[in-house]
């Protein structure tokens, strides 16, 4: 038997990207136990400890960093060779034309769109204009192949692919008399100005998480078609807005406004990508929720891997 094998270099990556076990199983889909037995038993035939389990994030030993070393100069060449393969082959590829149902998901997309492009040069790549919300039936009818969304439906012959998990919060102003504090009740809300993306309320997580369910109404409502116009009217104390915590880690990086948990619980949504349950085979669309995945957990503050 082979000491090494291809999935124990992925195995390996993932949880250097992740931090830890319990994360890297998640983005595996695998158990957290079936990851462990995994590297314990690697562990075993190369008879080395590859990393210490107890430090956060995980810090790999001297043999565990050569094998990360390997992995970062196999796996792409592998990943390259199956592309080359497939041209090879006479396969063409086809289409990609995508809409994205969330209006702070370009932060990772271009990236994405623009690694992808490097990789499938021969992909037709397209984000074609009125599709941008409840575009899910136009995947049937093929004038999508892709969308990004948060709230599957359950449409015949659509495929959901989660992405990752983000955390909805609410951005205030520094000033702001709820500054400092850790979470929020819907019903605070219901005096406060709420600043939105123009879209309507059954498309925002704050709506239909948080407020919905508490049957409770912002005072007032008013809109802004970006974060970096809606900024600036947080920290001036006009109002407060609700955005996935990856959309607000710049601006709490500058200090720049306060986030605050949407409950005591917290909002935890799921992105995912759909597609045709037969286009699952096609190997760019394959390659694209992989670059996906990857680019928005290396660009990306605050979110967590999605489970199945």
């Amino acid at each position: 038997m082979n000491k090494l094998e291809l999935r124990h270099l992925r195995t390996l990556a993932t949880v250097r990207d992740t931090g830890s076990l319990s994360a890297a199983a998640a983005r595996l889909h695998l158990t957290q136990s079936a990851l462990s037995h995994q590297v314990k038993e690697l562990e075993a035939r190369l008879g080395q400890t590859l990393f210490r389990r107890k430090s956060r994030p995980v810090r790999f030993t001297p043999a565990g960093q050569r094998l990360l070393d390997l992995a970062d100069e196999v796996l792409p060449r592998l990943r390259a060779t199956e592309q080359e393969l497939m041209r090879m082959s006479g396969v063409r590829p086809g289409r990609l034309h995508l809409s994205i149902e969330c209006h702070s998901c370009f932060q990772w997309l271009l990236p994405t769109l623009d690694q992808y492009h490097r990789q499938w040069p021969e992909v037709e790549i397209d984000i074609p204009e009125g599709h941008q919300f409840d575009a899910l039936p136009a995947l049937g009818d093929e004038q999508l192949d892709l969308v990004v969304t948060a709230d599957p439906k359950p449409l015949t012959g659509v495929h959901y692919e989660p992405l990752f998990r983000y955390q909805s919060l609410l951005a205030v102003g520094r000033s702001h008399r709820w500054a400092g504090r850790d979470w929020i009740a819907p019903q605070e809300l219901a005096e406060e100005t709420l600043i939105t993306y123009p879209v309507e309320h059954a498309r925002q997580d704050i709506f239909t998480q948080f407020l919905d369910p508490a049957g409770v109404r912002p005072h007032r409502v008013r809109t802004a078609a970006m974060a970096v116009l809606m900024m600036p009217l947080v920290a001036s104390g006009r109002g407060v807005c609700g955005m996935p915590n990856w959309a607000l880690a710049e601006y709490l990086e500058q200090d720049y406004v306060c986030a605050l948990s949407l409950g005591e619980e917290g909002v935890w949504r799921t992105l995912y990508a759909a597609t045709r349950e037969e286009d699952g085979h096609l190997p760019w669309m394959a390659d694209f929720l992989r670059t996906a995945r990857e680019t928005a957990f290396r660009v990306l503050s605050g979110i967590r891997p999605a489970s199945v």
